[in-house]
């Protein structure tokens, strides 16, 4: 998801708010294909490709490419990103409740995990089926940029517009592909989306987009393979970061984490606007106050206490909500280009 999302910001500059509506499509993809047709949500998942990649299409067509033709702002084309997004609540509203009427169907507004799924060593079929499908496409992109004279005319046209035209590059076609790729990202993993999560519908679009944006801007709103990178970081660490926030890290992962406060904090010291000093400087004592707690053997006030111990599990879902909304945050504050636009061996002191 977080790859076509990436897609859509290189093309046209510009946030789109849509984008979760794409990724719902591919998941009443699944829904129908395995609630009518009596079939298995993979198949869905070709099926959402298709049909979201033609409606990525058309809302480029009919609505983004003609505003930015007119001269239309950044902003502009945000706030119509965000109309597209409130046509399709209510497209969203008519197609589930045609499905109540015509099915007789109780659930299409809000539904459980579809079915059925293969196992592997007892394990879900989707464990297995989503990592690889991670690693088909980026492999797939990959090849695609990098070894197609479509891909080289693909970067060249997102690259430099003006002089892809010069060459004799039709731009608007490139980038018409470029949408139709977005959006059956999108509509691929949402089809996948329903062997995986607990509970989906109408507004599980909505729920998404933060996660999604999040990971395409840390991994780099600019880099394909960095918003590859970015999902997976924020998706594991919305699992794992609220399972240890609910039960605890422990001694040695408190202090982990601290150190990690203090060492990002010593980092953005050191940049030059005041911002990220003033973070820096919040983060350095937050860490020195864990560690230093921790190491004086008194008991842990309310900061190291929970990180210790855990906050419950009542806190479990507000958490996952933020996780992603707070590594964002950090990214912008940061390194605002992605963790991709890092120069690692300059930060390790390797290059001058």
């Amino acid at each position: 998801m977080a790859m076509g999302l990436t897609l859509t910001y290189m093309t046209t500059k510009v946030p789109n708010f849509a984008y979760g509506d794409m990724v719902l499509l591919g998941v009443y993809s699944s829904y129908a294909t395995v609630k009518i047709y009596h079939s298995n949500p993979y198949v869905g998942s070709v099926i959402g490709l298709f049909i979201a990649g033609l409606v990525s299409v058309a809302v480029y067509l009919i609505v983004l490419r003609p505003l930015a033709r007119r001269g239309a702002s950044i902003v502009s084309l945000m706030i119509a990103t965000f109309g597209v997004d409130i046509g399709f609540a209510g497209i969203f509203g008519i197609y589930t409740d045609y499905l109540s009427n015509t099915y007789v169907f109780n659930d299409p507004k809000a539904f459980y995990t579809l079915g059925p799924d293969f196992s592997v060593a007892g394990y879900p079929g989707i464990d297995v089926a989503a990592p690889l499908a991670v690693a088909a496409v980026v492999l797939i992109v990959y090849l695609l940029l990098t070894r197609t004279k479509f891909g080289v005319t693909m970067r060249a046209s997102i690259e430099n517009p003006p002089l892809a035209r010069v060459l004799g590059i039709n731009v608007d076609l490139v980038y018409t592909v470029s949408w139709f790729l977005a959006g059956g990202l999108a509509g691929f993993a949402g089809a996948f989306l329903t062997l995986d999560l607990p509970f989906l519908g109408v507004n599980t679009g909505n729920d998404l987009i933060v996660g999604i944006f999040a990971a395409s801007v840390l991994g780099g709103l600019t880099s394909i393979f960095g918003s590859a990178v970015g999902g997976i970081v924020i998706g594991g660490s919305e699992i794992v970061m609220t399972i240890w926030l609910g039960s605890g890290f422990g001694y040695g992962g408190a202090v982990l984490i601290a150190a990690f406060f203090l060492l990002s904090g010593v980092y953005m010291v050191r940049r030059k606007t005041y911002q990220s000093k003033a973070v820096g400087a919040i983060l350095s004592i937050l860490g020195v106050w864990v560690i230093a707690d921790i190491a004086a053997g008194l008991p842990v006030d309310f900061l190291a206490g929970e990180l210790v111990y855990g906050f419950g599990s009542a806190i479990i879902n507000p958490f996952q909500v933020g996780i992603p909304l707070v590594i964002m945050a950090v990214t912008l504050l940061v390194v605002p280009q992605g963790i991709f636009s890092v120069n690692f061996r300059r930060l390790l002191g390797r290059e001058k």
